[in-house]
């Protein structure tokens, strides 16, 4: 019998006595089927779209931390051309970031913003055996004059970054990973993600390398829902529990690992060849990220980043005279956390 189809002779008084037990298993029946057929409530899937909500005029504030200890060793006595360099880059800053438009882009947006290092307290320095680190100066940039404006698009894509270049290498390499993590939900799937889902996806390198054909492939699991909080920030640079209460947010685990799609034999890329260099060699590497994610307004509360890179790469004129051999073992920490309460509110 359908669950909306009841003849109303079902209901004749002569009849009603006999048919009771069997209206009752009908009904149970008919909202046990609707339950199961029914989507939750406010969804109509049950995923859940983790892509930040924001609004033209809204002011973020993000504590970002990022170190990179590059080491490097050299046989020959040629430098080639966008052979990497060995330094150590130690940043530790706040990043203001206004909203200025807010295009609707199905259930996703696309974001256009600026953002400036109100401060900054890096430095690069050439790391020797046994040497301890220096002691930095303090530096304080500008904010009005080391903006950079942007778009993010509704995948997680740049789009017209006006300003990154004039930034110092230590500010541009901390920029590239708050807004790496801060459009993370872009790569998600585009109807959204339920706990103790996994999904793959694979990125191409975009930093310069000698190597050619390198590619990111990368595994993220939604692991599970957990309480997390953003932070105030405090005159000594500090941070501090925050008067807003605590949320529910998604923690992300992504794990990463880069590939090589090139011949050890011949990887050279195009710009080389254009210099009428070759290369051959191999790079690998892994790189893992916890991402706490707002299930409220879709914004990072907290990420940390570990990567382990490693790359053994000949550099040689086409005719393979003059080569220089590079062995490169790079290291790299990041941290960033959604700021609520930081000095600049209360000079």
């Amino acid at each position: 019998m359908p669950c909306a189809a009841l003849h109303p002779g079902y209901f004749h008084p002569a009849k009603r006595a006999s048919r009771t037990a069997n209206l009752f298993f009908h009904l149970l029946a008919c909202a046990l089927l609707l339950a199961a057929i029914s989507p939750p409530a406010g969804s109509s899937s049950g995923r859940l779209n983790l892509f930040p909500k924001l609004h033209a005029g809204q002011s973020l504030a993000y504590l970002i931390r990022f170190r990179n200890d590059k080491q490097i060793k050299v046989k020959g006595s040629v430098v080639a051309p966008m052979a990497p360099d060995g330094a150590q880059i130690d940043a530790h800053g706040l990043l203001l970031i206004d909203v200025l438009g807010i295009q609707s882009a199905g259930a996703r947006a696309i974001i256009h913003a600026r953002s400036r290092f109100q401060s900054l307290d890096s430095g690069v320095w050439l790391k020797h055996p046994g040497q301890t680190e220096p002691n930095w100066d303090r530096q304080r940039i500008p904010a009005e004059d080391k903006s950079v404006e942007f778009t993010i698009l509704a995948d997680g894509q740049l789009q017209d970054v006006i300003g990154l270049d004039a930034l110092l290498p230590d500010q541009q390499q901390a920029w590239q990973e708050w807004v790496t993590q801060f459009a993370i939900a872009g790569v998600f799937p585009a109807d959204g993600v339920q706990p103790g889902e996994k999904w793959k996806t694979e990125e191409v390198e975009k930093a310069p390398s000698p190597i050619a054909g390198l590619q990111w492939a990368k595994e993220a699991e939604y692991v599970k829902d957990e309480m997390c909080q953003a932070k105030r920030l405090t005159l000594s640079g500090e941070t501090a529990a925050s008067e807003q209460p605590a949320e529910s947010c998604a923690v992300i685990l992504t794990r990463s690992v880069l590939k090589q799609k090139s011949s050890s034999k011949d990887a050279t890329p195009e710009d080389f060849k254009l210099r009428n260099l070759r290369t051959t060699g191999t790079a690998k590497g892994t790189n893992e990220v916890i991402t706490y994610i707002s299930l409220k307004t879709g914004l990072v509360i907290r990420a940390t980043e570990e990567a382990d890179q490693y790359m053994d790469v000949t550099v040689a004129e086409a005719d393979g005279s003059n080569s220089v051999h590079y062995n490169v073992d790079a290291k790299s920490h990041a941290e960033l956390l959604l700021v609520t309460d930081t000095p600049l509110q209360h000079p």
